[in-house]
């Protein structure tokens, strides 16, 4: 049974981009334009076995998206990726502080896409 990958992220060639790597590799992609969408999808009962985020976006940030998603019971442990630009070492903190399982540098190179996610959830 193929696992299923929300994204999140304010860019909409970053969400087809990421869509089209997830798809080859066998997910279901269910994607969201900023975080606060991303939250009402996982609320209203999604299940999904992998969240990928952007750091940046407007009304709700990566950061705070992660905060908000820990509080719930069923996604406490669901593995995260933070798709970023950010080398900003008080950010990446801030990320570990949050349990983030992988950062995924952009411009987004699908192959390293796909090792990421084999090493956080295995098939």
């Amino acid at each position: 049974m193929p696992k299923t990958a929300l994204v999140v992220d304010d860019s909409k060639s970053i969400l087809s981009l990421m869509r089209k790597v997830l798809d080859v590799a066998g997910y279901n992609v269910i994607t969201a334009s900023a975080g606060d969408e991303g939250l009402q999808l996982l609320k209203s009962g999604k299940q999904v076995d992998i969240i990928i985020t952007d750091l940046n976006m407007p009304n709700m940030d990566g950061i705070t998206f992660i905060w908000e998603i820990r509080k719930l019971p069923q996604h406490t442990f669901t593995p995260i990726c933070m798709l970023t630009t950010e080398s900003e070492k008080a950010k990446l903190e801030e990320g570990e502080s949050i349990s983030i399982d992988a950062w995924i540098n952009k411009p987004i190179q699908p192959v390293n896409v796909v090792n990421i996610l084999k090493q956080i959830v295995p098939a």
